[in-house]
């Protein structure tokens, strides 16, 4: 696994690589110097956006006991791991419950809130590329880029509904049983008593406001990260609509989750943007600036998020120690 991990990475930046090389790489690298304060906006967008994610994952919790402060903090790790590990055994999701534990949060509910704010976040995804995919069709027409987001939407409805019936009407303890064996295996005590996991989920589920607000909180964070696209080009003289930037990202996002073997999606984000670009008149070299931009904040936010992952790690040994 860890080979084949690494053999995708060195794909993903062969892909990147060969893309630039191709578009030109000084007319790339000078769209970018062109960006002047993108980037920074661009980052700072990205982490409004998953302190967004972090207060939605934290509206999922019945009662609220505890502040959202916590579940921010591992939103960034969550991302980071999934961004720069996405082939991890155990990936950033399972981590983050874990690591939520340390808060003081009961095992089970907390295992229980990753996989309902995983399963809205694939949702809001759905709706996100819907309408991405609507905005093609209507501004101009595109049925090969239609076509395409349609074939993944069909798998990925299935997908979707399958997860939730596993959610919901107990297929998950084939899950709870691989987890706990994990962390046995592991020596992860947070996981020895993963178990009667449905009444934790199902505690969940009852919880129609919170759902309901995590939903709302979600849906309008993904939107959000359109501001990305919209900022990236306005600042390389290439000013796009809110419903192109909406379309543009929409559609990136959807092929980066399709793309999930690969670091971020490398490569394969960044020819799809590049082609959505070029249907709202966006020249290669410029959306090709516009997505090594966006790929900034990656490393700006998830280097310090692994980096917190370990500090977390390492006060999980000595809490451990001194039991």
């Amino acid at each position: 696994m860890r080979s084949f991990a690494i053999l995708a990475a060195i794909f993903g930046i062969a892909l990147l690589t060969g893309l630039t090389v191709y578009y030109g790489f000084d007319e790339v690298m000078a769209a970018i110097a062109s960006s002047r304060w993108a980037t920074a906006l661009v980052v700072a967008a990205r982490a409004a956006a998953l302190v967004g994610a972090g207060i939605g994952w934290w509206a999922l919790v019945p009662g609220r006991e505890w502040g959202p402060s916590a579940f921010v903090l591992l939103r960034f790790v969550r991302e980071g791991l999934n961004t720069f590990f996405p082939l991890a055994v155990v990936g950033g999701d399972v981590i983050g419950a874990r690591l939520l534990a340390q808060f003081g949060i009961a095992t089970k509910l907390a295992v229980a809130s990753v996989l309902v704010d995983v399963f809205i976040q694939v949702v809001c995804l759905i709706v996100f590329v819907l309408a991405g995919v609507g905005i093609v069709a209507s501004l101009v027409g595109n049925r090969t880029v239609t076509s395409t987001a349609i074939g993944l939407l069909a798998i990925a409805v299935p997908a979707v509904t399958g997860f939730f019936l596993t959610l919901n009407f107990g297929a998950f303890e084939p899950v709870v049983r691989w987890l706990t064996a994990f962390g046995e295996k592991r020596q992860w005590r947070v996981f020895d008593h993963v178990v009667d996991l449905g009444a934790r989920l199902q505690q969940i589920w009852r919880n129609y406001r919170g759902l309901s607000e995590s939903f709302l909180i979600h849906i309008v964070t993904i939107f959000f990260g359109a501001i990305e696209v919209w900022i990236a080009l306005k600042f390389m003289n290439y000013p796009v609509g809110i419903m192109e930037a909406v379309a543009i990202e929409s559609l990136g996002q959807g092929s980066r989750s399709a793309a999930f073997i690969l670091p971020g999606g490398m490569g394969v984000q960044d020819g799809v943007l590049i082609a959505v670009c070029a249907l709202f008149g966006v020249p290669a070299e410029v959306a090709l600036a516009m997505a090594l931009i966006k790929r900034v904040p990656d490393l700006v936010l998830g280097a310090p998020a692994l980096l917190g992952w370990q500090a977390l790690e390492g006060r999980r040994r000595v809490l451990i120690a001194n039991d």
